[in-house]
């Protein structure tokens, strides 16, 4: 098992469980406990469990999301496909807002040689564009919350409401026409809304498993979204009643 998919294992089985023993985790993935007990270790420093002798109890809440740096390791092939499909929608001499989150992210990759004018709602996507030679940086202002360095709060919705863009590309935590666009954070979902209200255009970038999610916070509904980037293996009944809704759907 690869070690990104054995730590995602690990993760689920820890928080459904609530703690486990290491032998138990080496039974289900397949692997020396030695191994395990490295993996439990660089998820204790990740925030994600707390480390006991013998095993490890969940620090996550059945509905709270993964910390940063362990989804910025998973599914990489794919958010690369969608955050390239992403970029090929946006015209050079576009305004877009990129919001926060591991697949935005790489669309900041993808648009770092571009010609556009781009304001990122995380410090990791800024970071991704400082040196872009073309490309005009906005910077909001705002609190960026740890580990994601999402910027939320006031001055974040002040920067927003304060522009108005072409196009805003969102990620999302979960999305399904019956729930619309959903997230996590309380503070985030309302940037997120920002975005949208401040755009002409708006594209949701999601992968499949997120459009059998819905999260706690409601950030819009299906109907105003223009388009869903995701994956080719997004359950068909979840993406026709997106289209039913009047969204283009468009799977890589």
């Amino acid at each position: 098992m690869a070690g990104t998919d054995r730590l995602r294992q690990i993760t689920e089985a820890v928080r459904e469980a609530g703690s486990i023993g290491v032998a138990e985790l080496a039974g289900l993935t397949g692997t020396s406990e030695m191994t395990i007990r490295r993996d439990l270790e660089l998820l204790a420093s990740q925030g994600v469990l707390e480390r006991y002798r013998g095993g490890a109890r969940s620090l996550l809440l059945r509905g709270e999301e993964p910390p940063f740096a362990l989804r910025a390791q998973e599914g990489m092939e794919a958010k690369r496909r969608i955050a390239a499909e992403a970029a090929r929608l946006v015209a050079d001499g576009e305004s877009v807002v990129l919001d926060s989150g591991t697949t935005c992210l790489e669309v900041a990759r993808q648009l770092a040689q571009r010609r556009l004018t781009v304001l990122p709602l995380s410090l990791h996507a800024v970071n991704a564009l400082t040196e872009a030679p073309q490309l005009t940086l906005l910077v909001p202002g705002g609190r960026p919350r740890p580990g994601e360095l999402a910027l939320t709060g006031p001055l974040t919705q002040a920067s927003l409401a304060a522009l108005r863009f072409d196009t805003a590309i969102i990620g999302c935590c979960g999305l399904n026409a019956a729930n619309g666009l959903t997230a996590y954070d309380l503070d985030d979902a309302a940037v997120k809304r920002a975005a949208i209200t401040s755009s002409r255009r708006v594209i949701a970038v999601a992968e499949a498993a997120k459009l059998s999610r819905t999260a706690l916070a409601f950030v819009a509904p299906a109907r105003d979204l223009h388009a869903v980037i995701t994956e080719e293996s997004a359950p068909d009944d979840e993406t026709e009643q997106l289209a039913a809704a009047g969204v283009t759907v468009r799977k890589v």
